[in-house]
């Protein structure tokens, strides 16, 4: 039985947005079983491993709500030449970054098999839970239709089409037989694509895609599975489709304008931004072969990110934390908190990247808080990320314990 046990440490309660002194922090194996605070000092089992914070900031781990831990460059063209076994073995290293900069849980939004699942499961990848969405689902045409346009294409009516990240299905019941596919292989929720994207290239950013029964389709499969729905979309044409059709959370939504925030906020719909990833692709993207079709959508969307952040707030829309980036862009997953800065008060860029996450993975209680019976993740951070929010952008250097399920990943203390 593994016990941790962290002392003179200050608690950042997120939800509070406040920092509280003297605080001291239990786990045994993967749970945190006691939390004392105002100085009273947690006495250590026998054979606990006792670490001092010395007044460093204790906070939940942080949880990336869109990841592509399997697309593993920018170059999408060398990317469909990869083989699978290829593709797993450098989502491996993806996956082992992203928890040394803090992040103990992620949401991938397609490309993930039950292959890196398993070997997360049984620590053969040293990476963060995962929250797995499997292969999108898209419209022919659509953002996960990455094939070349075909003069002479063999069109059926009964084809669905499947690649490594998405399956291509045209119809409420291709749709609904595409999302059962991935349910049954373990997926724990299912994306579909509402809307045109940067990176696919036979796609407008602002065309809609889906028709909403299709979308339905979707939404109905996972809540039978007792699971959920989400939506990459940009436009607000795209993103009231998917919200009137029941999805849990818009991916991107740079382009929403204030009548579709109001309409997300009356639904209980989330909103999960990923401004790293534009900023990235515009400084290295032409470098590292992103498709040149797709530089020039970049401008589309790119312009219009911190102030889609403002209209989701006045709204009342919860907005998660994302990233999205891609393959050799994964290393600055944490500047995200840096971009938002621009906009929102750090207190609610660390809601979105702990609270609102764990709300928004049905995990409440489990994730993105210290509580007694949430899992063991958890940081301890040099400095104070409610007054310098740079203390958690700055890919996890200022990170000096760093655990994940009562396990010590970091240790830069002892």
């Amino acid at each position: 039985m593994a016990q941790l046990l962290i002392i003179n440490a200050k608690l950042l309660d997120c939800g509070a947005g406040e920092l509280r002194d003297g605080a001291s922090l239990l786990a045994i194996d993967d749970k945190i079983v006691e939390i004392e605070e105002g100085g009273r000092t947690l006495r250590a089992p026998g054979d606990a491993v006792v670490i001092d914070a010395n007044g460093r900031t204790l906070m939940p781990g942080l949880i990336d709500a869109h990841v592509h831990a399997a697309i593993t460059t920018v170059d999408l063209a060398a990317m469909l030449r990869k083989q699978s076994s290829w593709i797993g073995i450098e989502a491996k290293f993806i996956l082992e970054g992203m928890l040394k900069r803090g992040f103990t849980t992620v949401r991938d939004a397609g490309g993930l098999d039950t292959g890196n699942a398993n070997a997360l499961e049984r620590g053969q990848i040293r990476g963060p839970r995962v929250f797995r969405s499997g292969r999108v689902l898209s419209q022919t045409g659509g953002h996960g239709d990455f094939d070349p346009v075909d003069h002479s294409p063999g069109i059926c009516a009964c084809c669905i089409k499947t690649s490594y990240f998405a399956h291509i299905a045209d119809g409420v019941d291709a749709v609904r037989r595409a999302a059962r596919e991935e349910l049954k292989a373990g997926a724990h929720q299912i994306k579909v694509m509402a809307g045109g994207g940067v990176a696919s290239p036979s796609d407008p950013v602002d065309m809609v895609q889906y028709t909403e029964p299709e979308i339905r389709a979707a939404v109905e499969e996972a809540e039978a599975r007792r699971t959920y729905a989400f939506a990459h979309a940009y436009i607000p044409e795209a993103i009231t489709r998917a919200v009137r059709a029941g999805v849990r959370s818009i991916e991107h939504g740079n382009l929403i304008d204030e009548a579709t925030a109001k309409v997300m906020a009356e639904r209980g719909c989330f909103l999960v931004p990923t401004l790293v990833v534009y900023d990235q692709i515009a400084q290295f993207g032409r470098s590292l072969r992103f498709p040149e079709a797709s530089m020039k959508k970049l401008g589309d969307v790119s312009d219009a990110g911190l102030r889609s952040l403002e209209i989701a707030r006045a709204a009342g829309v919860k907005m998660g934390y994302g990233t999205d980036l891609l393959g050799e862009l994964h290393p600055a997953q944490s500047k995200e908190f840096e971009i938002r800065s621009q906009a929102l008060p750090p207190v609610e860029i660390i809601r979105s990247a702990t609270t609102i996450n764990a709300e928004l993975l049905g995990k409440v209680g489990l994730l993105g808080d210290l509580r007694v019976g949430a899992f063991a993740d958890f940081l301890l951070v040099n400095g104070d990320p409610l007054k310098e929010i740079d203390v958690l952008s700055a890919q996890g250097e200022r990170l000096d314990l760093i655990v994940r399920g009562g396990e010590i990943i970091t240790n830069r203390i002892s």
